[in-house]
């Protein structure tokens, strides 16, 4: 069977993906107390061990890392999405590996071509996450909530032409508490030029959405 160069759009695909940084963290500190009211307040607090603040939101958080993106969904579902490619996948580099986290999939078996990317993002609070899904999704315009997964769940499919080829990319967006779950997942035919069924691309996304939202949920448990 002849080998097939990728057209530039799917080139430029395998360029390392970029990982969106968590947005809505904020720090805070309070203002520095005097010598005198530092001795005041050490003879008022002696003897009392119990806390006197409420307990901080990074305390609070439901997950507090991105747990490993490349075990996030199983061989067989990576064979039935990239069919060829590896299971074990290839995370991206992160500068936080606790904040976020990327694994990808690609594989040309035959003339059929697929990519799948699975991205966590750990924010500082539900509210940040939830401000951050909110900015993402109005940015995507076309697509359609995601019922029963996480908080809250988006998709998206959009089909792009380059030199005659089609590509057809799913992205699907899915908020679980303080954590934002990421999905894209494309494909083209180099024998047609034609790209998957818009059908055929959105269940792909969203079947590996929901592995990766039970891989997050499961690592809390554990």
């Amino acid at each position: 069977m002849r080998s097939l160069p990728l057209p530039l759009a799917l080139t430029a695909r395998l360029s390392p993906v970029v990982v969106l940084a968590a947005a809505g963290w904020a720090l805070s500190s309070g203002p520095a107390a005097t010598p005198a009211a530092d001795d005041r307040t050490a003879t008022q607090n002696s003897g009392d061990d119990s806390p006197s603040a409420p307990a901080t939101a990074a305390a609070s958080k439901t997950y507090s890392a991105a747990p490993s993106p490349c075990e996030a969904l199983d061989s067989k579902s990576i064979g039935d999405l990239v069919p060829g490619a590896k299971a074990a996948g290839k995370e991206l580099p992160s500068t936080d590996k606790s904040v976020r986290r990327t694994c990808s999939w690609n594989a040309l078996k035959g003339f059929d071509y697929r990519w799948l990317d699975v991205s966590y993002e750990i924010t500082a609070s539900d509210e940040a996450a939830e401000k951050s899904y909110k900015e993402r999704v109005a940015d995507k315009s076309g697509g359609g909530e995601v019922p029963g997964v996480g908080d809250a769940g988006y998709s998206v499919v959009n089909l792009s032409t380059e030199d005659k080829q089609q590509t057809r990319e799913g992205t699907v967006m899915i908020r679980a508490s303080n954590a934002i779950v990421s999905i894209t997942y494309s494909g083209s035919d180099f024998e047609s030029k034609k790209a998957p069924a818009t059908d055929e691309i959105n269940k792909g996304a969203i079947k590996a959405a929901k592995a990766a939202v039970a891989a997050l949920e499961d690592g809390q448990k554990s």
